[in-house]
């Protein structure tokens, strides 16, 4: 089964209550999938951060049906505020 590492930035990690989560995973998924599967894990709070949050797998820039490969390290970039 495939483990990936999820790390949480920002309004992210405040949501989800820790900076990063190891998960493994019944099948490959989708970035949308596993959104999905942290939303039900973590509830609504996270759940709103990851519909307006970037996304990198292994540092390259994802989008929703991008397929996170075994091994992945999936961040979590909410917006972030200043300049």
């Amino acid at each position: 089964m495939p483990t990936i590492t999820i790390r949480f930035f920002a309004g992210a990690q405040a949501a989800a209550g820790q900076a990063a989560q190891a998960l493994t995973l019944p099948e490959p998924m989708t970035l949308t999938a596993l959104t999905d599967e942290l939303a039900r894990q973590h509830g609504e709070s996270l759940a709103r951060v990851l519909n307006v949050s970037s996304f990198l797998i292994d540092g390259e820039a994802a989008g929703p049906g991008t397929r996170i490969p075994d091994g992945a390290q999936v961040d979590v970039l909410p917006p972030f505020a200043g300049g």
